[in-house]
């Protein structure tokens, strides 16, 4: 339970240095922008990289991955069903999936995994399939949606790499599948580029918040209250379901898979949504709020399964 409670009041204290920043203007009207650019196009690839470069990339056969992978395929398809049926447009349907099943399992997932879980290597098969797999299959798909998919074939074909984010993941999983190591003089100016992700995104979400109205209002209502249904509740339930009844899993292995996905919705969503114009405000909404309900439900799954 602390190490729920600890990992939330890490996140909300910089997202509020950030909310200040912005209130008081010290950043100027394009601070938020540069700071999503700044992440999405330079920091968050590198961080990538420098953690997938020195990754065990065994536990992509492990039945933890095959749990996270399903429950997010599981989530993540209602929403596309119901956005489809809807015609809430391929880039906010994309945006909104990944808000269902997305789990924050960098800042929020490895202090948890460290604290309640008792190992921080634990949230590695989530960290990896979302960042090896998720993300570049996402970004393409906004890519393209985003009038990526002009041009010729062989440009669209090409579009995961030439996407920074899918682009600093793909060579990340490179250099730990051929065993290589990468020199110092090279690995330690993009870790200290890579450091300034998780902070810049938080600071930028901080920032969006300001002169914003109220969550759950307006048009996209009914999308984040889906997103959220499914994020904080939808999700661990079906992991629930597939580690137990169909994996056999037991005891402390349960209650990995089930506290993984009932991470809230991971904040470079919002970067995201904001770098391709996007379901700006169904990111932010579901990202705040599946944050703050899931809290009860994580502190309620380590007291059941603990």
């Amino acid at each position: 339970m602390q190490g729920v409670l600890t990992g939330f009041a890490v996140i909300a204290v910089v997202i509020a240095v950030g909310y200040v920043l912005g209130l008081r203007g010290h950043l100027g009207p394009q601070g938020r922008e540069v700071l999503t650019r700044l992440a999405f196009h330079v920091a968050s690839p590198a961080l990538l990289f420098t953690t997938l470069a020195t990754a065990d990339l065994s536990v992509v056969f492990s039945s933890r991955l095959l749990v996270t992978a399903l429950s997010t395929v599981a989530v993540a398809g209602v929403f596309v069903a119901v956005g489809t049926a809807r015609g809430w447009g391929v880039g906010r349907t994309t945006i909104g999936a990944l808000c269902s099943g997305y789990v924050n399992a960098g800042n929020l997932g490895i202090p948890i995994a460290v604290y309640v879980l008792g190992d921080a290597s634990l949230v590695a098969p989530v960290l990896l399939f979302q960042l090896v797999l998720v993300t570049p299959v996402a970004v393409t798909v906004l890519d393209l949606a985003g009038g990526g998919g002009e041009g010729p074939l062989w440009r669209r074909l090409l579009t995961p790499v030439r996407n920074p984010i899918a682009l600093g993941s793909l060579a990340g999983v490179a250099v730990a599948a051929s065993g290589l190591r990468v020199p110092e003089a090279v690995m330690d100016p993009l870790t200290l580029i890579g450091n300034m992700s998780v902070p810049a995104v938080l600071l930028a979400f901080g920032i969006g918040l300001c002169g914003s109205t109220m969550p759950l209002r307006g048009v996209e209502r009914r999308p984040v209250l889906l997103a959220v249904a499914l994020k904080t509740v939808g999700q661990p339930a079906v992991a629930w379901a597939l580690a137990s009844g169909v994996f056999g899993l037991r005891g402390a292995h349960l209650l990995d898979v089930v506290v993984t996905s009932a991470l809230p919705a991971a904040q470079n969503l919002y970067t995201y949504a904001s770098t391709y114009r996007v379901g700006e405000r169904l990111a932010r909404d579901a990202v705040l709020v599946s944050t703050v309900v899931s809290v009860p439900v994580l502190v309620g799954v380590a007291a059941v399964l603990g």
